[in-house]
């Protein structure tokens, strides 16, 4: 790959959405797809011209200045200037196209995706489409990266991407932050938004570990957008970054060669990055100003937890605390799956196994691979086949490597026992 060719792979990253949510508040949401192909077309031009003379002093500006350059020769060329701009711009005086600014200083771009971000994750549009608006217009993926991250391909993603459009223009969204007394409730759903971009990186079957861990950072960059404005500034938003940034912390540390999973208890702390951890420290403690307690804030807690290597009666005391506190807030059997976990460490096996047979969950590979660990040295016939049963249940190659692991070490290896879920 030549030297121009990554820069301007590197800028396209960095600068399309910006650009995209720039040009989009000139145009309308109704015509996002013009402002995609005008980004998309300026980095074309950079890409041929830059391969015939060198690469400019200052590559941003220059991107800006075309990008405007095409944004306002579109307005001359376009009936859209004077049937859609004009009407709600005057109705006393001409505007030339000139007269239009295209302000891309940072304050404008940052508002400009804050308000794109609110229009995106409009409840009208389906969570998986929110998902792939967000990875394409607020992050700048492409759409092979997108396709790739969802196991699909280029076809379908075009198709949601498509559709989720469609329903920006038929619902008639406004490219505007709403309303202050609906801010709230809107938020609840940017931060669902975010908290699924994240775990779409964190919890990906993509076996590109790059393109995982640029999920992570892009959710967690769009969650301290969020932190500069007041009114989005809140304890549930801080709780969420906090959570993130201690997750984000342990990447490097959760995979090895092969693409196989390293399971918590196996994990190398000198990996776990210590300014993701300070950073959440930082977050966490901001979000508990207030007297808001979200499902964010626990579960950023117990992240926090999982962030001390100690294996220590304290810290899993801690870790069952929160999750009996997030059950009360809202029960999910996965949530009382992992709590199980934590019960197991604090009570033993003997006082987790009567529980976990409760739950039930004949679907979940994680629910007989936890089964299959209590079991273990109580009664392995039953260990051995609930680890079978886990693994005809596995859902990737990863998971199946990941029991089959589990399976040697409780049944064949030394009995140390590793979490079922975290990792």
């Amino acid at each position: 790959m030549t030297e121009e060719s990554i820069i301007i792979q590197q800028l396209f990253r960095q600068e399309f959405s910006k650009m995209v949510a720039v040009i989009s508040r000139l145009f309308g949401l109704e015509h996002i797809e013009t402002a995609e192909d005008i980004v998309s077309d300026t980095f074309l031009q950079a890409t041929d011209s830059w391969k015939k003379d060198k690469i400019p002093v200052n590559p941003v500006a220059w991107l800006y200045s075309v990008a405007k350059q095409k944004t306002l020769y579109y307005f001359r060329r376009n009936k859209i200037y004077t049937d859609k701009i004009i009407p709600h711009l005057t109705t006393t005086r001409e505007i030339k196209a000139g007269d239009i600014d295209i302000d891309f200083l940072g304050f404008n771009i940052a508002d400009s995706q804050l308000q794109m971000m609110f229009a995106i994750c409009n409840p009208v549009i389906a969570s998986e489409s929110q998902i792939g608006l967000a990875l394409r217009i607020l992050c700048g993926f492409g759409i092979d990266e997108i396709a790739e991250a969802f196991l699909s391909n280029k076809e379908t993603i075009n198709k949601r991407l498509f559709r989720a459009k469609e329903k920006l223009r038929a619902a008639h969204i406004k490219f505007e932050l709403p309303a202050e007394h609906e801010i709230s409730d809107r938020l609840d759903n940017v931060l669902r938004i975010i908290y699924l971009l994240f775990n779409e990186g964190y919890h990906s079957a993509t076996k590109n570990q790059v393109l995982q861990k640029d999920f992570c950072v892009e959710a967690i960059r769009l969650g301290i957008m969020l932190t500069k404005y007041d009114k989005t500034n809140l304890p549930q938003t801080n709780a969420l970054i906090a959570l993130m940034c201690f997750h984000t912390s342990r990447f490097e540390a959760r995979e090895k060669a092969g693409n196989a999973v390293i399971l918590y208890d196996q994990q190398d702390e000198t990996l776990w990055n210590k300014e993701l951890i300070e950073q959440g420290n930082y977050f966490l403690t901001v979000s508990a100003r207030g007297d808001e307690l979200s499902t964010y804030h626990l579960e950023a807690g117990i992240a926090f937890w999982h962030c001390q290597k100690k294996d220590s009666m304290e810290k899993w005391q801690n870790i069952l605390y929160h999750y009996d506190l997030l059950l009360g807030l809202h029960y999910s059997p996965v949530i009382a799956l992992n709590r199980l976990y934590a019960l197991y460490k604090v009570s033993g096996k003997e006082n987790a196994l009567p529980e976990l047979l409760k739950l039930d969950l004949n679907n979940n590979h994680y629910y007989y691979t936890l089964l299959a660990e209590l079991y273990a040295g109580i009664d392995n016939a039953k260990a051995k086949e609930s680890f079978e049963r886990a693994m005809s249940l596995a859902k990737t190659q990863k998971d199946s490597q990941t029991i089959e692991e589990k399976m040697k070490t409780n049944l064949l290896g030394n009995g140390q026992n590793t979490c079922c879920t975290n990792s």
